[in-house]
């Protein structure tokens, strides 16, 4: 499990998904399965115990460019802290069932998200 200010997951958008699978599955070895709920959209894993994402149609669930997430404590207490330091809010605190994340820029326009995780159990 991450912690907070740690990266969590990467999320690449695709405008053909199978292709964008084929290409990162043949080019180095990423595993993909559908993730359940979400039509169009498969996660990946890099390697056992390494960082993997999400991989999803381009501007309808998945971002228009790559977006880092990183993991929070606290979704809203992280997005005011954003919000007071210069930055923005691009996407709302969002629930997504097994968590839930925030898109925000940072002071210098770079998108990135925030990621809480249900606990366990």
């Amino acid at each position: 499990m991450t912690k907070h200010g740690e990266y969590s997951h990467i999320e690449y958008p695709a405008d053909d998904l199978e292709r964008a699978k084929r290409f990162y599955g043949n080019v180095f070895g990423w595993q993909f399965r559908d993730a359940q709920g979400f039509e169009n959209y498969a996660l990946y894993e890099s390697g056992p115990g390494d960082l993997g994402g999400g991989i999803g149609l381009r501007g309808q669930n998945a971002p228009e460019a790559v977006r880092n997430y990183l993991t929070v404590d606290d979704i809203d207490e992280t997005v005011a802290k954003v919000t007071a330091n210069g930055g923005t809010v691009v996407t709302p605190n969002t629930d997504i069932g097994f968590g839930s994340y925030a898109a925000v820029t940072d002071s210098e326009g770079n998108e990135i998200g925030i990621y809480k995780a249900k606990p366990q159990g």
